[in-house]
């Protein structure tokens, strides 16, 4: 058959592409499939981090089962994440150890900031929840956790010479402004 056969014959049933085998009439545009929506930067850090998590699961010898992690597999991880920390954290030892802005270099260890773990953990334990897992099994909710996040912001703090103050919630405005004139009326 000629080029020129094919294209009439395909006028004569009716203008379109052919994908498939199958005939698409051209006053029906084709459309891409809806694209996924974008995610928010917290999601696709999260995302990022169950990821990553999994496969420290999966590197394990022998590997373990996400339905047999523990909280002492979390701790175990956290462990291993310091390794890549940026954040130089003080001996005891160190000439450097309660100043907050050290005069020079040291040898002392890289390690990953309280801040950045704390965030980490909140993740995981949003997408542990997410992916299935039941609040009251959650690893990352676990006392053993907060304890041990709590000495990691402690000892940062100290090799730092900066005391680690709990920020206090900003009220709202308006109910300050209410509270306030509710206690002049009373006067």
């Amino acid at each position: 058959m000629s080029s020129d056969h094919q294209s009439k014959g395909r006028s004569e049933i009716g203008e379109g592409s052919s994908r498939g085998g199958l005939l698409i009439p051209s006053d029906h545009p084709q459309q891409p499939p809806p694209a996924p929506p974008q995610l928010s930067r917290y999601e696709s850090q999260k995302r990022r981090d169950w990821n990553t998590f999994g496969q420290y699961l999966k590197n394990q010898r022998p590997p373990v089962a996400l339905s047999h992690c523990n909280y002492s597999h979390v701790l175990d991880f956290l462990r291993y994440l310091d390794q890549f920390g940026k954040t130089k954290v003080h001996l005891q030892g160190c000439v450097f150890y309660g100043h907050p802005d050290p005069a020079g270099p040291c040898s002392c260890p890289l390690r990953q900031a309280w801040g950045s773990l704390d965030a980490l953990i909140g993740r995981l334990r949003a997408a542990y929840e997410e992916n299935g897992g039941l609040p009251e099994m959650n690893p990352f909710a676990n006392g053993a956790i907060r304890v041990y996040l709590r000495e990691i912001r402690d000892s940062q703090a100290k090799a730092r010479g900066i005391p680690y103050k709990k920020k206090k919630k900003k009220r709202n405005q308006k109910a300050s402004e209410e509270t306030s004139s509710f206690r002049m009326q009373q006067s």
